[in-house]
């Protein structure tokens, strides 16, 4: 059964998405904390670094096992980890997953996290044969939402009152993207 470890040859001109290591506890634990991004995902509190470390070294990278993925997104010009997509809610029986995102802020706006969706979609298509990755974006999230579109994700629906920001409820999209033979 194919595992994380497929995807160290995953590659798009600029980035590579490799298998999470333990050399990655203090990166994440600076990502995982920073509150700014917390609106994004569904963090609301911080992570021990001993919390990131046991998460680590337990994770099992086989997505039909775990039902989720995490790949780090490495600069092939200067092996830097500038970000990690996460593949979760994985759904064997319909082939489809949930995507998300995280590119760190000087690397941002520079196509990178484009590049890796794409190649992330490639390989999970040809690797892991499957059908469907589909992302929730809050209406308040420009950035992303320019990206997934970027990507070739469809702006499948709006969903109202999806998430709660400060007390109130805003909308999400729903972006899908079915993957094809290549």
């Amino acid at each position: 059964m194919p595992s994380s470890a497929d995807f160290l040859e995953a590659s798009g001109a600029r980035i590579r998405l490799r298998a999470l290591e333990t050399i990655d506890v203090d990166t994440l634990f600076r990502w995982e904390n920073d509150p700014a991004v917390w609106d994004a995902g569904s963090a609301h509190a911080p992570f021990s670094r001993r919390q990131l470390w046991d998460y680590v070294n337990s994770y099992d990278g086989d997505i039909f096992a775990a039902r989720q993925l995490r790949l780090m997104i490495v600069r092939t010009d200067s092996d830097e980890t500038i970000g990690t997509l996460d593949l979760f809610d994985f759904d064997p029986a319909n082939s489809r997953c949930a995507v998300g995102i995280f590119i760190t802020p000087e690397a941002r706006g520079l196509g990178f996290a484009k590049e890796a969706l794409r190649s992330a979609a490639y390989h999970l298509r040809r690797h892991l044969s499957i059908h469907q990755l589909y992302a929730i974006v809050g209406d308040d999230n420009t950035p992303s939402i320019a990206l997934f579109r970027a990507a070739g994700f469809s702006d499948t629906a709006i969903i109202p009152d999806w998430i709660r920001r400060a007390g109130s409820y805003i909308p999400a999209h729903l972006f899908t993207l079915i993957l094809k033979e290549t």
